[in-house]
């Protein structure tokens, strides 16, 4: 347990409407590893928001144990609050400050010494290539400037264990790939990220491990090649010249069909794993017919097709909104994030 950042055990979340008890969250079971960044993915409505918002303190679970950064979230919600941070989905920069203010701002409501304070924030500032814009006020930022800038406000306190609500949302390709330094940067440093995402390729290039969430329940866990291992459909793709040699192949292997997405026919996708072993046969299959092939290319099955085939939601990469009733949301949204950080 020493070794987890984060250990869940049976959570359990709903909520009462109008229409009666709604299930958020139903036997959730996570194990976090120290220093590693974790990803938890689902359709719109999962349980994804309602899950970082009990890890972090701003709304209690209905059952189930919670450990983070080794203190107990019922008996020492404290201490949880001072060993992580928060960057949720909406920011929390004040726009009228400018970037060190804000800065100086969370080091004040951190209790930092003001000598400290100033030096964290100026560290910070040189850290997320903020120190030309520190003078100016937020609003003037960029999108990408203000998520930098609203990641810097989370370390102040020096968090060991960073929750990121959909932190890419609304940024530019430029600006996203920024983001994936810095968070690769905090997790070579020792702290341990817990990241939701809309954007599948982002889970794909930062998570060591990956849960999915489907209504309220985890339906599939693994790293990312863990994950699409689980999908079939992954193929050969050869390219021929002419249709003769294409025939020919095609009869040699005894399978395969043509690429709809070819305009010219020319295309013959063979089922495969894309394993060594069987890239091998199929290459000793075609050099005995006599065959050649003008191009080959591998294609195995990526984070959308498993988010597709396990969810059956189309990955939209929308907005996403909270997943617990709207008017919880609107109340909780802006006044628990600065409590946590």
């Amino acid at each position: 347990m020493s070794e987890l950042a984060i250990a869940v055990s049976g959570l359990r979340k709903s909520y009462r409407g109008k229409d009666g008890e709604k299930v958020v969250l139903e036997g959730i079971d996570l194990a976090v590893p120290q220093g590693t960044i974790f990803s938890l993915l689902g359709p719109n409505g999962a349980g994804k928001t309602t899950t970082v918002q009990i890890l972090s303190t701003l709304i209690a679970p209905d059952a189930g144990t919670v450990q983070v950064a080794g203190h107990d979230l019922h008996r020492a919600p404290d201490e949880v609050r001072g060993a992580i941070g928060v960057t949720g989905q909406y920011s929390a920069v004040d726009k009228l400050l400018t970037g060190e203010e804000n800065l100086l701002l969370m080091a004040d409501l951190k209790h930092l010494p003001r000598r400290d304070g100033r030096r964290k924030a100026a560290e910070l500032l040189e850290r997320f290539d903020l120190v030309e814009a520190a003078g100016k006020p937020a609003g003037t930022y960029s999108g990408g400037m203000q998520r930098r800038l609203d990641l810097a406000m989370t370390l102040v306190g020096d968090p060991e264990v960073i929750f990121l609500d959909e932190p890419t949302t609304g940024l530019d390709p430029r600006s996203r790939r920024a983001m994936w330094q810095i968070v690769q940067d905090l997790v070579a440093g020792g702290v341990t990220i817990f990241l939701t995402t809309q954007y599948l390729e982002e889970a794909d290039r930062l998570a060591d491990h990956i849960a999915v969430l489907d209504h309220g329940h985890l339906i599939a866990e693994g790293t990312p090649d863990q994950l699409k291992r689980l999908i079939p459909g992954g193929h050969v793709s050869l390219r021929f010249t002419d249709d003769h040699t294409l025939d020919t192949a095609r009869a040699a292997l005894g399978r395969g069909f043509i690429d709809p997405a070819d305009d010219d026919r020319l295309t013959l996708n063979i089922p495969s794993d894309g394993g060594v072993a069987s890239l091998r046969d199929l290459l000793t299959d075609l050099h005995t017919a006599g065959v050649q092939p003008a191009d080959l290319a591998v294609h195995t099955p990526d984070l959308d097709d498993v988010f597709l085939t396990l969810t059956g939601s189309p990955n939209t990469h929308t907005q996403p909104h909270n997943d617990q009733p709207q008017q919880d949301d609107d109340q909780q949204q802006d006044q628990d994030k600065e409590t946590v950080r």
